[in-house]
């Protein structure tokens, strides 16, 4: 069970440093070319904060075994921005592609899950 949070951890971990980080470097212009409804870049920004800490703390704390109890609270963190993101995406009628977010979310509770009850690290 370890080592399948490792990999899943790993990964989502990968994947929410790239979201995020690509939220905080472009432009408000790049960022709002598709989106069919206006969003603030401001919020736009802090969502891409949340998810880049949210990647780091999927990895950092359980990998340097400092404060190892923060790796499933970046995961349940991650669960709520990822519902968020589903929620919105349905809202804009993509239905097949709110399915993304939704498993990832999914996954990111089962990081949460088995951190805190099935494989615990401690410090």
């Amino acid at each position: 069970m370890n080592r399948t949070l490792w990999v899943v951890q790993v990964l989502l971990g990968a994947l929410f440093l790239i979201a995020g980080g690509s939220k905080l470097v472009m432009s408000a212009e790049q960022m709002s070319a598709g989106m069919p409804m206006p969003v603030s870049m401001g919020f736009l920004r802090f969502i891409g904060v949340c998810e880049t800490l949210g990647g780091l703390g999927l990895i950092l704390p359980t990998w340097l075994r400092i404060m190892p109890g923060l790796t499933p609270l970046a995961a349940a963190g991650l669960v709520v921005i990822m519902i968020g993101a589903t929620v919105t995406t349905l809202q804009m009628g993509m239905v097949g592609t709110a399915v993304i977010p939704a498993i990832v979310g999914i996954l990111c509770a089962f990081v949460a899950y088995g951190r805190w009850r099935l494989a615990p690290i401690r410090g």
